[in-house]
């Protein structure tokens, strides 16, 4: 690697892992290089902490599958410099992908909207519904595949790793984190049950080995989780899946983590899936009209919990960002 003009690094979810490559592979950069982090959740401000040129270090965020997914998400730095944004974003160009410049939080956009979407999927589980039920919902809704076979394939143990990452850097700083619902599900998958996802054989799906055989479900989900009195309506699942992502969608631009309505459109389409017919997720909002779906978000909240809430502050960032036609 030495004298190369750009090292990404691309190992495990750990920080500490993360600062031991950074510092060394960023001695063997070529003068004015700079460094890269292909993390999909920690923050790039405090991974920076282990360079020696935090101005010079960014994300740059490639999606699973790298050769299929055309996004890269460019995450800035509380101290990257403008020149290293630019330098990255042609980068990102040459290669033949779209990218999106973000700024730094946990799980930046993508991985942090993503998040909400498997985790609603898994919370439904948690509540009773039945795992086949929630899969088709997010199919019918637009989304590639149903929110748990995304978990299957990202790997269950690859969340708690994160959530177990995210619980230990809370403790640093002093707080709590409050695990939600489908977060807690998926522990319990792969800690309870050693349900590790499909490259360990099994998560919520079994996996055949035998050529062109069909993933199916695992038989366990109905007599653990499923429950015959729990109620539930096909269209309240779509929306459930769809108005998640869009909320947290207008949360991160609210929060300055997203900086324009076009990123988060393009950004929802091709980084995490969500449906195209919609125009992507603050399209969606638009689309729906601003004050229906301020109103069917105060529906969700009121039954399925705060993460459809829309503060004061996401409602004014919502209107301000509309585009004028």
């Amino acid at each position: 690697m030495a004298g190369c003009d750009l090292i990404i690094e691309a190992v495990f979810e750990s920080r500490d892992l993360k600062a031991k490559v950074t510092q060394e592979a960023e001695p063997l950069l070529a003068p004015g290089g700079f460094f890269a982090s292909n993390t999909s959740t920690l923050p790039i401000s405090s991974l920076a902490t282990a360079s020696a040129r935090p101005d010079k270090f960014i994300g740059i965020h490639f999606f699973s599958p790298v050769d299929k997914m055309k996004l890269v998400e460019i995450i800035r730095g509380q101290q990257t410099d403008d020149e290293t944004v630019a330098r990255a974003f042609d980068y990102v160009q040459a290669l033949g992908k779209i990218p999106i410049v973000v700024n730094d939080s946990r799980g930046f956009y993508t991985s942090r909207t993503f998040g909400t979407f498997v985790m609603e999927g898994a919370a439904m589980l948690g509540e009773g519904i039945p795992a086949a039920a929630i899969e088709n919902a997010g199919i019918q809704a637009g989304m590639p595949v149903g929110p748990l076979a995304v978990l299957d394939e990202t790997a269950l143990s690859l969340s708690v790793h994160v959530l177990d990452q995210t619980r230990t850097d809370y403790v640093a700083e002093g707080k709590t984190y409050i695990a939600t619902p489908g977060e807690l599900l998926v522990e319990r998958m792969v800690k309870e049950f050693k349900r590790n996802g499909r490259a360990s054989g099994g998560g919520f799906y079994d996996y055949s080995l035998e050529k062109g055989a069909k993933k199916s479900l695992w038989p366990e989900l109905k007599p653990l989780f499923e429950k015959a009195e729990t109620a539930w309506d096909i269209n309240e699942l779509k929306d459930r899946l769809l108005y998640r992502q869009a909320v947290e969608t207008a949360r991160c631009l609210s929060e300055g983590v997203l900086t324009t309505v076009h990123d988060a459109n393009i950004g929802s389409i091709f980084g995490i899936g969500f449906p195209a017919w919609t125009g992507g997720a603050m399209q969606f909002i638009y689309g729906m009209g601003i004050n229906a779906f301020i109103k069917r978000c105060d529906e969700l909240a009121a039954q399925f919990g705060p993460g459809f809430a829309l503060s004061s502050a996401v409602k004014d960032s919502i209107r301000q960002h509309q585009p004028v036609y």
